[in-house]
């Protein structure tokens, strides 16, 4: 049993009185520390699954298992980075972070909660700009306050729908080493579930690779690079491009096979 269960999750939603199949009996498990990417094309369910997964809609059949236990609603252990940086446009970066923090440890001091967002804006590079708001702040600046809002609040499990998706490709690159970084130094280890349409962002960051087609996993591809991880020689090697090459080619065609192994090179 994994930090995460889902069972033949199914969901439907109506617009206009029409029905639309969002999930179709969708599973996968995903074990604690672990980083796992959702891709496929757009339409094919990621952000619904992760709505499931944070609680923000429940499912119409199937069950969701957090630490084996079936779960329904929000709840303190998940925290969810989105596409948009969900910040509050009226309180200063370090506010929104204090705020969330307040949310989690309602008995902690003021004093303790500013220091926390501190430490927090600091490890993504924003200890100079804890006193703008948001809209004095680039979008790649926004998004990192809104990662350090999230993992200040300390969920146990990360879910991160398209976080880098509206940022410009220097920026995403920096994004993407950052998260990397925080990650990998974190005394508390994170479970993550990430959802992309970046292939290389997915081998980068991901421990497993979960393709969804027709509103459910078809394909599963275990990312076997050792960490910690160096964009620049990850993508030299021949075995990158390899996997590179079979994960582009799912949007294309599936293979027979469920499930493979690939990328075994040290790094």
């Amino acid at each position: 049993m994994g930090k995460i269960s889902l069972d033949n999750v199914k969901l439907n939603y109506t617009d206009n009185g029409t029905v639309y199949n969002a999930l179709d009996g969708l599973s996968f498990d995903v074990k604690e520390g672990e980083f796992v990417s959702l891709i496929g094309s757009s339409g094919c369910g990621k952000s619904t699954a992760l709505s499931v997964l944070s609680g923000l809609r429940d499912p119409d059949s199937g069950t969701l298992l957090i630490d084996g236990k079936p779960t329904t609603g929000t709840g303190k252990n998940r925290g969810v980075v989105f596409q948009h940086y969900s910040l509050f446009p009226w309180m200063t970066i370090i506010k929104n972070v204090e705020y969330g923090i307040q949310q989690v440890f309602p008995d902690m001091s003021k004093k303790e909660r500013i220091n926390e967002a501190r430490k927090y804006l600091e490890k993504v590079g924003l200890a100079d700009f804890v006193n703008k708001y948001p809209f004095q702040l680039s979008g790649g600046m926004q998004q990192r306050a809104a990662i350090a809002r999230t993992l200040a609040m300390k969920p146990e499990i990360l879910l991160m729908d398209e976080p880098f998706g509206a940022i410009d490709a220097k920026n995403r690159v920096i994004l993407q080493d950052l998260l990397l970084n925080i990650l990998e130094e974190s005394e508390e280890k994170k479970t993550v579930v990430f959802v992309t349409h970046d292939v290389d962002e997915a081998i980068l960051l991901s421990d497993r690779i979960l393709f969804m087609d027709q509103k459910k996993i078809s394909k599963e591809i275990v990312v076997n690079f050792q960490r910690p991880r160096n964009r620049e020689t990850l993508m030299e090697r021949e075995s990158y491009r390899s996997l590179r090459k079979k994960v582009v080619n799912l949007f294309y065609y599936e293979s027979e096979e469920k499930s493979e192994v690939e990328g075994g090179e040290g790094i």
